[in-house]
């Protein structure tokens, strides 16, 4: 897989790309991520990108020509181009697993007040983090980037990922590791059995009741 990402702080990804999981991944070729300043598309001599909304308003508007021309000098026949916006579909699981299938991704991050409208029409998905507003697209960015490469082959263990949380709209079952017995809080018995089908069942089961104590409204989507 290939990953671009457009952002006015090409900075701000150099200790999440060059540490982890991503790191070993780019590192054993799994995937190509490169970071691009979209200041370096700007034909204005000071390399502005933004300007006053028409209409008045507060904060600055990112102008549409140097994110289209940054978006056209790194685009192929296999690319999506993902905007990074509050008004854009709420991320979840099952968005990692269908672009971790993508050839090509071509995120845009964006800053100040927000994109010219027409920005869109380049655009081929909107993606949000949540019901809330950041500074910019950067962190959303890395925040997805992260949950799209663990999911390439050879990347992790696949069974790592499959039992995830959110997978079949479940959070994940507890783990435990040593000491059994720590300030008086066991280990369950049954993970130490080694009864391989009584520990699948339990951890059904922690699944659901984990589920329906902390997001029920995971449940309403079974």
């Amino acid at each position: 897989m290939k990953i671009d990402i457009l952002t006015l702080f090409p900075d701000m990804f150099e200790g999440v790309l060059n540490e982890s999981i991503l790191a070993r991944a780019q590192a054993t070729s799994k995937v190509t991520i490169t970071t691009h300043n979209i200041r370096d598309y700007s034909k204005d001599p000071h390399k502005k990108v933004d300007d006053y909304g028409f209409g008045g308003g507060a904060g600055m508007v990112l102008m549409p020509e140097p994110i289209y021309d940054a978006i056209q000098d790194v685009k192929t026949p296999d690319s999506k181009v993902i905007l990074l916006t509050p008004q854009g579909v709420p991320y979840k699981q099952e968005h990692a697993y269908r672009l971790a299938k993508e050839t090509h991704l071509i995120f845009v991050c964006g800053h100040y007040e927000g994109f010219d409208e027409r920005i869109r029409s380049f655009v081929d998905e909107e993606i949000s983090m949540g019901d809330y507003v950041l500074t910019g697209g950067e962190v959303p960015c890395m925040a997805i980037v992260d949950s799209i490469v663990r999911l390439l082959p050879g990347v992790i263990e696949e069974q790592s990922h499959r039992e995830d949380s959110f997978n079949n709209h479940l959070l994940d079952y507890p783990v435990y590791t040593k000491p059994v017995d720590f300030r008086g809080m066991k280990v369950p018995d049954v993970l130490l059995s080694g009864h391989h089908e009584n520990i699948k069942k339990w951890r059904e089961e922690e699944q659901l009741k984990k589920t329906k104590e902390r997001r029920p409204d995971l449940l309403e989507s079974r």
